[in-house]
Parts: C-alpha cells; structure tokens; sequence
C-alpha cells in the first residue's frame, strides 16, 4: 500500500509498504482522511523532535523511517483477536498516543504525560499517511452519525485546543489573548467561544487568518507587523487573564507574559524548535503564572459532541484537499510558502 514516510529532514517519500494486519487488541482501520499538522511540519523542517532515529521508541518499537499522519479517521475494517464493543464498518477518529501505563503520570489517568510518550505518525506505529493503519482498539472512538469524515480528522487537533482551554484558568466572563492563528490557535479560538470567554484579542500576520479568527468569534485580530500587539491588547483589557502562545515563535513568548495582567497567566501550547527566553521579573513583579501543556487526555467524546453542536466545522478551517501522490509539493511546501492555508487535508489512498 501506499504510504507516506519520514526519511529525514526535507524527506518525505510515498512509497509502497506491506499492508499491516492487526494483532490481539488491535483494529484495522481503513483511513479516510488525515490533517497535515504543525508538528508533521516541524519534523519536516527541522526534525527529529519526536522520530524516534538512532534507537526505537520504547511503546511503538519503531525508528524511522516512520509512517507519518495522526490527525485521521477512517473505517474499522478488521478485528484483532479478543476486540470488543468495536464492529467493522464502525467510522472512527484516532486518539494517537502511544503511553506506558505504569509510570506515575498514566497511574493517575494523566496519560498524556507518561514518562515514555509518543504519538502514532511521529514516534513510529501505523501512521495515517497510508491507505490503511493498524492502532490498539483503546485508541480508536466511534463517531456520531452527524459527523463527516472530513470533520473526524478534525478531532485531533480540537482535542488539543479544547485540552488547553480546559488546563488554563480561564473563566466565563475573562479575557484572552491568543498569539498565533494557525490551525490549533483557531481552534483555541473556538474553544474559548465554548468556554464563554468575554473578550478574545488574536495576533497573527496573516491576513486571512486573521479574518479567519474574527469569522470563528475573536474581538480583535492585530497585524503585529504594524502595530505593537502587547499595547493593543493591554490598551483594550488592561491585561488579559490568559495568553495562548501557539506560534513556537522565541521571541513571542516574552510578549504572551507582557500581554497579561497582574496574576495572569501564559499558555504554552506550541512545540519548540529551538530554545526561548523572558525576563524573570516580568512573571515575579506580577506574579505571573506559566503553564505548559501537551496533546489531550479523556476528551475525545466532548470534542465530538461540541463537532455536532456546530463547534470547529470543517467548512470554516480546511482550506485545501490533497491526494497523498502530493503530499509534499502540495502539502508541506505549501504550508512553507503560503501562510494562508489553515488545514490541509491528505485524502487516503485506496
């Protein structure tokens, strides 16, 4: 079959893999469609960060190359042995993390931390660039019949937008800033909209994602190339009660701090490249609160109930369609080139 592989930096080649078959516990998925997200792109551009190289992950087993994708849904197509509660013909999007299960972190139902995490199309297993992919059943979540199969590989990234809403201190009635509008800083967006945030200010270059940001609900979108983002948003709240940093962007995260008020908070949604530094006084003086947060955990059902409410449509946020034969001149590079693109979504071979 084929499939969609990371060789290494700048290289990703589709080409012909045997087709995998599921073993006890597992499910054989027949993919639909997979999202191109930020960290496919920041393997692409400057990986390894979470392929597994010179050794192999400890939970998927594998090294690269690695079959990429984990933003998919599909079909359940076969069964492994001892597989409950799933049919085949059930449509289902992936929750793509490889966790241990014994570490303190899983111990506590915080699986998303595990001491050994991965992720299914970045630290090895049967990614979703592929016409079929092998998963644990525990991974996979049957979706409701409202929803398209487009809209299903929208979970993923929801989850992660809903999860750091959920991690901020964010109440109804507060103030937001989110830095950053690509796919996941939408989504914060949208998330924050659900969680009756009162003011919502976005920073971002682009100017379609910024018409993007106010179409989905934010009360302001500021070209930080032409005006001090931190003094519009400071002007307009007085310091907002939390900022989203969701660029990956070093010298944006000083100005998600300075950007909020007094006991304020910083949310560190992005996967870095490189390193990034603040002024300590800026969180001391204040008493600033900064927090990170990573993937999603027990969230799932409530994205895909927000989905059929009218909650992070896939109308709104994909903005092009690819087949998996173009991948990297049609997907990749163009993420590279064209700032404009939200989502881009790979359909599956057959």
């Amino acid at each position: 079959m084929k499939a969609a592989r990371w060789h290494g930096v700048k290289d990703i080649r589709v080409e012909d893999i045997s087709e995998p078959a599921p073993g006890a516990g597992e499910v054989k998925v027949k993919v639909a469609w997979t999202g191109i997200c930020g960290s496919d792109l920041h393997e692409y551009l400057a990986g390894p960060i979470f392929v597994p190289v010179e050794e192999e992950h400890p939970l998927s087993h594998d090294k690269a190359p690695i079959t990429m994708g984990h933003e998919y849904c599909g079909t359940i197509s076969e069964l492994g042995e001892g597989v409950t509660g799933l049919s085949v013909g059930d449509r289902v999007a992936i929750e793509p993390i490889f966790s241990c299960g014994t570490c303190a972190a899983c111990l506590e139902g915080k699986y998303n931390l595990c001491d050994s995490l991965g992720f299914v199309g970045l630290s090895g297993g049967h990614g979703g660039f592929a016409a079929s992919s092998v998963i644990p059943a525990r991974m996979v979540h049957k979706m409701p019949d409202a929803l398209s199969m487009e809209q299903g590989a929208l979970v993923e990234p929801a989850a992660v937008a809903l999860h750091a809403v959920r991690m901020s201190r964010i109440k109804a009635g507060d103030t937001a800033a989110v830095f950053g509008a690509g796919p996941i800083g939408l989504l914060v967006v949208e998330s924050l909209k659900v969680a009756g945030c009162a003011q919502i200010h976005v920073v971002e270059p682009s100017e379609v994602r910024r018409q993007k940001a106010l179409d989905l609900g934010a009360t302001s979108a500021i070209d930080p190339t032409s005006e001090n983002a931190v003094e519009a948003i400071r002007a307009a709240t007085g310091g907002v009660h939390v900022a989203f940093e969701v660029t990956g962007v070093p010298q944006v995260l000083p100005q998600c701090i300075d950007s909020t008020r007094h006991e304020g908070q910083t949310l560190i949604v992005s996967i870095w490249e490189s390193d990034a530094s603040f002024q300590p006084n800026t969180a001391v003086l204040k008493e600033r609160q900064l927090q990170g947060t990573i993937a999603y955990r027990n969230i799932y059902p409530a994205v895909m109930e927000l989905m059929t409410q009218g909650y992070f449509a896939a109308d709104k946020l994909v903005t092009k369609r690819i087949s998996i034969d173009d991948i990297v001149s049609e997907g990749f590079e163009a993420l590279v080139a064209e700032k404009s693109h939200v989502k881009i979504l790979v359909e599956a071979p057959e």
